[in-house]
């Protein structure tokens, strides 16, 4: 009795061995939005090694997650015998395993680590088309991390940007009012008025048409 119990057990252990399959994260991939947050998110490749039977995903674990908005996007899809299935993170389309939205307050360098729990069961065949339920297929798991990135707000950069714009301004506006008390000083002089202590006060008068030293002469000084 022994023996045949015995010989039973061992003809069944390579068909146990060979109900396997694999489960392989993608990523992470950080992806920056319009409005400032960042995303990071993650694909997935399952391969069903079985020869004979159905792998059917189950569910998905990641733990608790800080400084961010977790987004399960998994599609929980059912893998005929020997087939793989890889899907890649696309924040457009949601598509690929999961996804965490960053706080706008999250720590620069802040970590979220965890593991990415499958569980899945073996079906005789594809749910709804005749198959039925075999056994739960052994859990599998990766582990995972994500670092939060920071992105300066539209009003931080305009409040670094506004001190610069307005030094730039205020330089330029001095050069032409050195400019323009050279230009009186000058004009002055050529009419033989007496150059005042402080160009300042200086005040314009008008000059008569065809007075000695006019504005050409002027103009060829630059003023």
């Amino acid at each position: 009795m022994r023996i045949i119990l015995v010989a039973f057990c061992l003809s069944a252990l390579p068909a146990l061995a060979a109900e396997v399959y694999t489960f392989d994260v993608l990523g992470p991939e950080n992806v920056t939005l319009a409005a400032g947050p960042t995303l990071t998110g993650w694909g997935y490749t399952i391969q069903n090694q079985s020869s004979t039977d159905w792998l059917v995903t189950t569910g998905l674990s990641a733990g608790a997650f800080q400084h961010a908005t977790p987004d399960l996007i998994f599609d929980f899809p059912d893998l005929a015998p020997g087939s793989t299935v890889t899907v890649s993170y696309d924040p457009v389309t949601q598509a690929g395993l999961y996804q965490i939205l960053w706080d706008q307050n999250a720590p620069a360098g802040f970590v979220n680590s965890g593991t990415f729990t499958l569980t899945a069961q073996w079906w005789s065949g594809a749910p709804g088309s005749g198959g039925s339920f075999i056994s739960s297929a052994p859990n599998a798991g990766q582990p995972y991390t994500a670092t939060a990135t920071i992105t300066p707000e539209p009003a931080t950069t305009t409040l670094i940007a506004l001190p610069l714009l307005l030094f730039g301004v205020v330089g330029r506006l001095g050069a032409r009012l050195t400019a323009a008390r050279f230009c009186l000083g000058a004009a002055v002089n050529l009419l033989g008025a007496p150059s005042p202590a402080n160009p300042e006060d200086i005040t314009l008068k008008a000059v008569p048409d065809g007075a000695a030293y006019g504005g050409d002469r002027r103009r060829e000084r630059g003023c």
